[in-house]
């Protein structure tokens, strides 16, 4: 069958052409298999987060006076002190400069930040160092009987 005796018209498509739009179609797919998973990778699905507004941080008799303890509130942080009088506090163990998390300094009783040397006071105010502005308070009550009081952390 030669050439001129193949048929020919608008409706036919040639041997080539259907190679083409078979391997062009192969070749979108594999691309599109590949960079598919990497921007669902990249641009992760929208979760909402439970709102967690008071958690229990443990028994009030595991906290010694003049000390802090990082408590997990939700996703984030908290951290709550435990002053010299035996008061509680607490507070975003998140610094309000950089998102890193603060630590409590038993010997200058204050709140620091390690990445930037930011000083917080124990009222959460910033004393020093590059953060912005004050620590987010949370609310501290003690539930339970006397001895075994547990210490509850809520949003104000």
């Amino acid at each position: 069958m030669s050439a001129s005796d193949r048929p020919s018209g608008p409706g036919t498509i040639q041997r080539r052409s259907f190679l083409d739009i078979v391997l062009g179609l192969g070749f979108v797919s594999t691309a599109a298999s590949f960079l598919y998973p990497l921007w669902r990778y990249l641009n992760p699905p929208a979760t909402v987060e439970a709102a967690t507004n008071s958690v229990i941080a443990g028994k009030a008799a595991e906290f010694r006076p003049n000390s802090g303890a990082i408590v997990k509130f939700g996703s984030k942080p908290a951290i709550l002190i435990r002053m010299p009088d035996g008061q509680f506090r607490a507070y975003s163990a998140i610094c309000t400069h950089l998102d890193c998390t603060v630590q409590y300094k038993g010997d200058t009783s204050q709140i620091w930040c390690a990445c930037h040397n930011g000083l917080y006071d124990l009222a959460g105010n910033n004393v020093s160092g590059p953060p912005p502005r004050p620590l987010d308070a949370f609310a501290v009550n003690l539930r339970g009987e006397p001895g075994q009081e547990e210490v509850v952390i809520s949003r104000t």
